[in-house]
């Protein structure tokens, strides 16, 4: 069973950056997609940005032209870069893969954008 091994998450200051970082812990085959969502307490995991194993994104409103998300099919990882955080970005960020009818996630990190 494929997992997903997240990293960077942590605290910051609103107007800065943070590098979520997803790894799968094997080969993973086209077709796929990867991405992140987030989650609070009581609420429903939701989009953040998604990526095809062709490359082709997705993102939510709130994560436009502040987030980017990129994937790295050789080493069948995906990565989301944050920018200009918010407060409201506050969460619990989830990495999750979706391949052949299969759903796969990662534990979480959490990230903190306070002053």
């Amino acid at each position: 069973q494929v997992q997903l091994v997240e990293s960077g998450g942590g605290v910051v200051q609103p107007g800065g950056s943070l590098r979520l970082s997803c790894a799968a812990s094997e080969r993973i085959f086209s077709p796929y997609v990867m991405g992140w969502y987030r989650q609070a307490p009581m609420n429903q995991r939701v989009l953040v940005a998604s990526i095809t194993d062709e490359g082709n994104t997705m993102y939510h409103d709130s994560a436009k032209g502040r987030f980017t998300i990129s994937g790295d099919n050789a080493q069948n990882t995906v990565n989301l870069q944050m920018n200009g955080l918010k407060p409201e970005d506050t969460d619990v960020y989830y990495c999750g893969l979706f391949i052949h009818g299969m759903n796969y996630w990662g534990k979480g990190t959490l990230v903190t954008v306070s002053s």
